[in-house]
């Protein structure tokens, strides 16, 4: 593995990681002062009164007025009108620098010239969609095979959830069995099957609403960094007929929100092996964003099939995929070029013109600047300069990251899990509202994150731009004290 080719500079220690949120979540919560807090939220009602209208209305049409999981509602959605690299725009002009980068996929930064003009002349002669085959299906296909090896065949789809679901339904199809074991706690999606286990470990069909129990009930999760419990469902499995595949975000659920230690990965290939199982590993996050050869090229580990989204058009539309072993990947061929049985997958804007030029452009353009490296050196500093803030005012904060993808756990409630079912029902509600102050918070100086506790960079946050955003994240933390 050549490191230089990656986002990551250097791998944390997982141990400490751990020492430092459990210790977060020992504590009393560390909220930002009343009088501070209602200070930022007047923010949102002296300066985004536009969104506040355009939101209000929405709610008569849209279910809660906003349509995209990855908005932040507290107090309320703003409305983004425009976006260019490290900076985003609101209805009333209010700028913000950019930490959400539309949940990962623009590594070169939002509305990117060179692909954007790319996208422009495409369109002026072929036009977006045509349900026909396009050469830039198949250059983009060659791309991903080159930048991972293990990705022999591709089919592009409509978003990272269509991907896992193909990836699924191919290795059930290839293997003849039926269990999939994922991590409790991981996001693969909004299928009905992946629906179990969602962001709290444990919690199986808690979240599973308007889902029939037979959808999910070849569906298992495990405790994460577990491995001891992913081989018990491999031996009771095999009891059963067997476990068609075992499926990880190979940073650790929710991108390394819970992460995992480096020979993890490897470990869990090893237990697929030994139990015939294929691993599937969910780089919807990671492709490409930790290089251009992905999580499995950083870690070293070949996965049978890999489930894409975001980043597979450089943020896009219709963004996903699957790719992996041409002996699986061909069971989705198209008309009579499957062998053997053909899991039936399809979708009627899956790689359509305007979504692989993008994707095509992107990579090429983050392989000739090397921008997941650059995006990765922006995490890196916004890191350091978090910790040394956390120290400054002693606070029981944690921050890390893995490359561009950074993490500030401030509340811990994405640490609460359904082994300890006393405090999560104690805590859970208190603990997310303590997040969606501190995110409203880092809104209103002009910081817009995920959810209040994960960052992406990118290639266009240049020194200046942390040395910026560490300024305002300042103005927050310090109101902790």
């Amino acid at each position: 593995m050549d490191k230089q080719k990656y986002a990551i500079s250097k791998y944390h220690d997982t141990k400490e990681v751990y020492a430092k949120l459990d210790h977060l979540i020992s504590q009393p919560m560390r909220p930002v002062k009343r009088e501070k807090m209602q200070e930022f939220l007047c923010y949102f009602e002296n300066q985004c009164k536009s969104s506040k209208a355009l939101t209000d209305e929405a709610k008569k049409y849209i279910p809660g007025g906003v349509q995209h999981n990855l908005a932040f509602n507290y107090p309320f959605p703003i409305a983004i009108e425009k976006a260019d690299g490290a900076w985003l725009w609101d209805a009333d002009g209010n700028q913000y620098i950019d930490f959400l980068q539309a949940g990962g996929p623009t590594v070169l930064g939002s509305n990117y010239a060179p692909v954007r003009e790319k996208v422009f002349e495409l369109l002026t002669t072929c036009g977006p969609v045509t349900g026909l085959f396009h050469e830039y299906e198949l250059k983009l296909a060659q791309l991903v095979n080159r930048f991972m090896p293990a990705v022999e065949m591709f089919r592009m789809l409509g978003s990272g959830t269509e991907g896992v679901m193909a990836a699924i339904r191919g290795a059930r199809t290839f293997t003849k069995k039926k269990y999939v074991i994922k991590v409790g706690g991981a996001y693969h999606g909004w299928s009905d099957q992946m629906v179990y286990g969602l962001h709290v470990p444990g919690t199986r069909r808690l979240e599973a609403t308007g889902i029939p129990r037979g959808a999910s009930s070849a569906t298992q999760e495990c405790f994460p960094n577990s491995l001891a419990a992913l081989r018990r469902h491999l031996i009771f499995n095999r009891l059963r007929g067997g476990t068609a595949a075992v499926i990880v975000e190979p940073l650790g659920p929710e991108s390394g929100t819970r992460p995992v230690p480096f020979d993890f990965n490897q470990k869990v290939r090893e237990l697929c092996d030994e139990f015939g199982a294929l691993l599937i590993f969910d780089e919807v996050v990671t492709g490409f964003r930790l290089g251009l050869g992905g999580a499995q090229g950083f870690f070293g580990v070949r996965p049978d099939l890999t489930a894409f989204g975001k980043c597979i058009s450089g943020g896009y539309p219709m963004a996903g995929g699957v790719g992996g072993r041409a002996d699986v990947i061909m069971r989705f061929a198209a008309g009579i070029g499957g062998t053997g049985e053909r899991a039936y997958i399809g979708g009627t804007l899956s790689a359509n013109p305007l979504s692989c030029v993008a994707g095509y452009y992107s990579l090429l353009e983050m392989e000739r600047t090397n921008a997941p490296v650059i995006a990765g050196q922006a995490g890196d500093r916004l890191t350091q300069g978090l910790q040394a803030m956390i120290e400054k005012y002693d606070l029981p904060f944690v921050a890390y990251n893995q490359g561009s993808i950074v993490h500030l756990e401030t509340s811990g409630v994405m640490l609460l899990d359904f082994r300890n079912p006393i405090r999560l029902a104690r805590e859970l509600k208190p603990r997310k509202h303590m997040l969606e102050e501190m995110g409203a918070a880092y809104m209103s100086q002009g910081l817009i994150t995920l959810a209040g506790s994960r960052m992406y960079t990118s290639m266009a946050d240049t020194d200046a731009v942390i040395d910026d955003a560490l300024n305002k994240f300042e103005t927050v933390l310090s109101a902790c004290v």
